[in-house]
């Protein structure tokens, strides 16, 4: 009884881990940057954030809807690098983005319904980090 009871304890474990990793959004690359995009619906939004410890980088996209914070998709991130050259450019397919950047200084550039806002960030080893970026 104990075998089997351990049988399907661990049948359990392995099928919700398959779950929660099917669940992640797919690796992509911009510019030779690896970045992963996504975040629609609670299961897709969860993986994304255990994930989040992993990267350098989780951005967090929202705007101001009737009063409240909502989440968006479809916003166009930029990144320019220290000597001022776009190095990551692509489309938010959800509200969170993970960018995997190396250590060293930067510029987003997020644009959203024709508004653009810029944000500073210095990326650390080991260190990552969390910016949100939201729309008024």
């Amino acid at each position: 009884m104990k075998t089997l009871i351990k049988s399907i304890t661990l049948t359990a474990c392995l099928l919700s881990s398959v779950i929660v990793w099917a669940q992640m959004p797919e690796t992509q690359r911009s510019l030779g940057i690896s970045y992963i995009s996504g975040g629609v619906g609670e299961s897709e939004s969860t993986a994304m954030l255990a994930e989040a410890k992993q990267w350098p980088l989780l951005l967090e996209l929202s705007q101001l809807e009737n009063g409240r914070g909502v989440w968006i998709f479809g916003s166009q991130i930029k990144i320019v690098n220290s000597k001022n050259a776009v190095i990551f450019d692509a489309k938010a397919q959800g509200p969170y983005m993970l960018i995997n950047l190396e250590p060293g200084d930067y510029m987003i550039q997020a644009s959203y319904q024709g508004v653009e806002q810029k944000r500073a960030l210095s990326i650390k080893s080991d260190q990552p980090q969390k910016i949100s970026l939201f729309w008024k």
